[in-house]
C-alpha cells in the first residue's frame, strides 16, 4: 500500500462513496441498510449525517471507518480504495488516519485519561517523549489538564467524551468519525463539546463527519446530509 500523507490539501474529497449498498440479513428477511449511496466529503468539512433510526447513518460511518464493508460499490479514503486493501492494511488506515468518537465513549476502564489517549500512539510506535508531549498537549486542548490520572469511572460523562475526543485527535487523523457524540451528555456539556469540535475543525483543519439525531449538531454542521431508508434524500450546504 502506498504511503498515506497527513491531511494533504491537494486531496479535495477526503472520502468518496460510489454506488454503495449494504444489506443485513435477519433470519430470512433482508434489510437494505444503505441503498446505492454516492457521496463525497471534502477535506476540512464539518458535516452531519441525519435521519431517523434505521436510515443508514451509522452503517455509512462504520463502512467509511473500515469497521464494516459494503456489499457493492466503492469507498475511497484519501484516494485509497478500501476494498482493494488487505485486512491488515485497512486496520493500519483505521489506526493512523481515522479518529473515532463513539456514543458510549468506548474508553478502556482500567486506564487513566492519559493512558486512553496514549494507547493508539503506543500502537503506532511513537517515541516516548513525543508521545508524552502530544498527549499532554491534546489533553490541555480538550480542557482536561489536571485530570490525566483519573480513570473513566472517576469522570463525568462530558469529561469521558473529552477523553474520547483527545484519543481521536492525538494521532492527527485525516478525519474524525463521530457517532452520536452528544447523545449521553446534558445540553450544556453537548454545547461545550460541539464548541470544542468546531474549534478543532476551524483551527487545526480536522475533518469531522457526524451521525446524529441531535438538532444542536445539525444546526452547527456546515453540511447536512439527510437519509431515509438507506438513501440520501437531501444534501444541504450552509457555508
Amino acid at each position: 500500500m502506498n504511503q498515506i500523507h497527513t491531511n494533504d490539501p491537494a486531496i479535495k474529497d477526503i472520502v468518496r462513496l460510489e454506488h454503495v449498498s449494504k444489506v443485513y440479513r435477519q433470519g430470512t428477511v433482508q434489510v437494505k441498510a444503505v441503498d446505492d449511496v454516492t457521496l463525497e466529503i471534502d477535506t476540512g468539512d464539518f458535516c452531519a449525517l441525519c435521519g431517523p433510526s434505521g436510515s443508514g447513518k451509522t452503517t455509512i460511518l462504520n463502512m467509511i471507518g473500515g469497521l464494516d464493508y459494503p456489499d457493492s460499490g466503492k469507498i475511497w479514503l484519501e484516494n485509497h480504495d478500501l476494498a482493494g486493501m488487505s485486512n491488515a492494511e485497512v486496520a493500519k488506515v483505521r489506526r493512523d488516519r481515522i479518529g473515532f468518537v463513539f456514543q458510549a465513549y468506548n474508553l478502556i476502564p482500567v486506564m487513566t485519561a492519559y493512558e486512553n489517549a496514549e494507547f493508539v500512539l503506543n500502537l503506532q510506535g511513537v517515541p516516548e517523549q513525543e508521545c508524552r508531549d502530544r498527549v499532554m498537549t491534546v489533553l490541555e486542548e480538550v480542557g482536561l489538564t489536571g485530570l490525566e490520572h483519573r480513570r473513566p469511572d472517576e469522570m463525568s460523562g462530558g469529561q469521558q467524551q473529552r477523553v474520547a475526543i483527545a484519543r481521536a485527535i492525538v494521532t492527527r487523523p485525516a478525519i474524525v468519525l463521530a457517532d452520536e457524540p452528544t447523545a449521553n451528555v446534558d445540553s450544556h456539556t453537548a454545547d461545550a463539546l460541539l464548541d470544542l469540535m468546531q474549534k478543532l475543525n476551524r483551527e487545526d483543519g480536522i475533518t469531522f463527519l457526524f451521525s446524529t439525531h441531535d438538532q444542536r449538531v445539525m444546526d452547527r454542521a456546515r453540511r447536512l446530509i439527510r437519509l431515509q431508508d438507506g438513501r440520501i434524500v437531501a444534501d444541504e450546504v450552509s457555508r
